[in-house]
């Protein structure tokens, strides 16, 4: 059913019957949209700018009555418009489609939707009447048609799915505007709740999140971003003062039998979440790291002045507080196999291993065995172990960091703590190109970091054994590829010596080698990183993975947004046998798919009012130490910031022709 039989999309219509056919330009050609799940036809979709029939035989009536119950069950009810408004035309479309006589008539309908669009106060209520008007402006006469045949409308199969455009932005998908509602409420703790849904480490994520959410925000078209991260860590660091929720066992659902036991190969971020949401489950959960200790990469990989230790492993002791176990200095493919632990009686292995290897440059005369010579992460672990207390490591001379991401950024800003004379930063590309977080960046620079852009290592110098320089060269941007990025080439001739005592290549991550070996039955793709489909389940029955391991260096909140999705299907797995469908992931695929999620703002008036900042230490003091240097924001600050949210939800609903089977998110 891939036809559009009538409908309206951002005011252009399109109209079958009478020829009314706008070009592809004009109006969307949708991919993937012939039928919702396996056999299952859609025949309508609804959404903020819009809606599109597919099946002559649908009901409008019955469709806008869904579409307004879901906006009235989710307006907060702060303004009338809304609040009372979504749940007028919810009653009187409810009254249409029975077949009884409204206490309104269409036209009151039509006055109630366009105050509900023009003086709602959020994108809520500012939204959700599109559709409808569209079709009392376009398509009346099928609304009066059906209200004339004063008959009950039989019931249709409809999906409704309330979002915002950082919601989707997020890998875990957090209804940020949800926790920014509770600090704009004064209930810091019920925000921490919303978070507690999707992930334990709210804390670590409010320190080291890479912020997609706020790439997202419809506020960057006003004026600035709304601070989610910095709103994230004050409701999270409120927990300390005692405001949050107290983590027990309590929160547990019914403890399933011992048997029901569930390995989680991995104490970082994506295995710290898959051992949460089972705990939350029921199951008996053992975490087996290779380390003497929890967080995986972001205990060992990010710095303390970023993320202090003290506050990662008051996250990760959640898994023990729920009951679970961890069982330190146990490296899978050393001390036990796959076979073992299901002889041991789990009933399903989560594979988060991470990718603790370093990459090497590929270079002339590069030497891992060199003095002077460190992998980013193996650097990075250095540092873990000096600031711990169990090592302590000095740098002298110059130290030079090839590389442009966050493990980049955290190697040159510790390299300067740790005692180097000077630190050079290069990297081929511009600084515009860098993956890295530009805060990290801005931050490198205030600490005295010198940066070599478009530049890159030819040949690493070394004498008896020890690194002394590295021959660099310039490099040129060429043209604009298909997909809009720069690529260089090296000027000839334009090659230089850079003296340094040590070289980092902060290049890139992989699988350790010896993990995971061919008798366990794995696949690994092309990229030497653990097979799996979308439901997270590897080539071999009761095993999943996610995280590094499974999509190469990735970010802290979308290795735990893998570990959630593992968790969900590890259930399904061990209680039904399979995966269940996931009607919201399918939803927001076709969201996605076809570019139909919001771009634009509202236009109403809104004030300029620019972003809340983290207080910092002194650039020239805290380059010297490895205290945080981002400090917690006031409870002032946290309500000004929360104002600042424009609560950009959508309502989006499907209409199928079967009943639409249950499933996780």
């Amino acid at each position: 059913m891939t036809e559009i039989a009538y409908g309206v999309w951002q005011g252009v219509v399109r109209n079958t019957k009478s020829g009314q056919l706008p070009s592809a330009d004009e109006f969307p050609e949708l991919k993937n949209f012939e039928t919702f799940n396996d056999g299952n036809a859609v025949r309508a979709f609804f959404g903020d700018k819009g809606f599109f029939v597919f099946d002559e035989n649908v009901s409008l009536i019955d469709a806008f009555w869904h579409y307004f119950n879901k906006a009235a069950e989710q307006s907060c009810g702060k303004c009338t418009p809304c609040r009372v408004g979504t749940v007028l035309v919810r009653d009187a479309l409810d009254a249409m489609r029975r077949g009884l006589d409204s206490s309104l008539d269409l036209d009151q309908v039509q006055i109630l939707a366009e105050q509900m669009r023009h003086t709602s106060l959020c994108g809520l209520g500012q939204t959700c009447a599109n559709a409808f008007l569209d079709a009392l402006t376009h398509f009346r006469d099928r609304i009066e048609a059906e209200i004339a045949r004063k008959a009950p409308v039989r019931a249709q199969n409809a999906m409704t799915y309330m979002t915002a455009p950082c919601i989707e932005a997020c890998p875990s998908k957090v209804n940020v505007p949800r926790y920014i509602d509770y600090i704009r409420d004064g209930r810091p703790a019920h925000s921490l709740g919303v978070i507690l849904q999707k992930y334990p480490m709210a804390a670590t994520c409010g320190r080291v999140c890479v912020r997609f959410c706020e790439i997202a925000c419809r506020r960057n078209l006003v004026d600035e971003a709304v601070g989610i991260k910095t709103l994230k860590r004050y409701v999270a660091d409120q927990q300390k003062n005692g405001h949050s929720v107290i983590f027990n066992r309590e929160m547990v659902e019914e403890p399933l039998k011992p048997s029901m036991k569930v390995a989680v190969i991995g104490a970082g971020p994506a295995g710290i979440s898959c051992a949460y949401h089972l705990l939350l489950h029921g199951y008996h959960v053992d975490v087996l790291e290779a380390m003497d200790t929890g967080g995986g990469m972001a205990a060992i990989g990010i710095p303390s002045y970023r993320l202090p230790k003290d506050v990662l492993k008051s996250e990760t002791d959640i898994i023990v507080a729920l009951g679970g176990r961890f069982l330190y200095n146990q490296a899978l493919g050393r001390d036990y196999s796959l076979d073992d632990l299901f002889k041991r009686g789990y009933k399903a292995v989560f594979l988060g291993l991470g990718c603790q290897q370093g990459t090497q440059m590929g270079v002339p005369d590069e030497d891992p065995t060199l003095e002077g010579y460190e992998s980013g992460i193996g650097f990075l672990l250095k540092v873990h172990d000096h600031v711990a207390g169990t090592k302590k490591v000095e740098l002298q001379g110059d130290v030079v960091v090839v590389g442009g991401g966050n493990v980049a950024m955290d190697c040159v800003r510790s390299a300067i703590r740790m005692g180097a004379s000077r630190v050079h930063l290069v990297y081929r590309r511009t600084e515009t190109d860098m993956p890295a977080d530009h805060e990290e960046v801005v931050a490198a620079h205030a600490e005295g970091i010198d940066f070599h852009v478009l530049t890159n290592p030819a040949r690493i110098i070394s004498e008896n054994g020890k690194v002394i320089g590295v021959e660099l060269t310039k490099m040129q941007q060429l043209d604009a590829d298909a997909k809009g990025r720069r690529n260089v080439k090296p000027i000839p001739g334009s090659e230089y010596l850079l003296p340094c005592t040590t070289i980092i290549a902060a290049i890139g991550q992989q699988v350790q080698h010896g993990s995971i070996l061919p008798k366990d039955g794995v696949g690994l793709n092309k990229w030497a990183c653990v097979d799996v489909d979308q439901a997270g389940q590897t080539s071999r029955p009761g095993v999943f993975a996610g995280g590094d391991c499974a999509s190469g260096p990735s970010t802290l909140i979308s290795a735990m947004a893998a570990g959630l999705k593992a968790a969900r299907s590890i259930d399904d797995w061990i209680k039904l046998g399979h995966v269940r469908f996931f009607p919201r992931s399918r939803i927001r695929k076709m969201l996605n798919e076809n570019h139909l999620l919001v771009s634009d703002i509202v236009e109403v008036p809104i004030r300029n009012e620019y972003r809340v900042h983290h207080p910092e230490l002194d650039p020239e003091v805290r380059k010297n130490m490895f205290e945080e240097v981002e400090q917690t924001i006031s409870p002032e600050a946290a309500y000004a910031e929360a104002k600042r949210c424009l609560r950009c939800y959508r309502v989006y609903e499907v209409i199928t022709e079967q009943p639409i089977p249950e499933g996780a998110a």
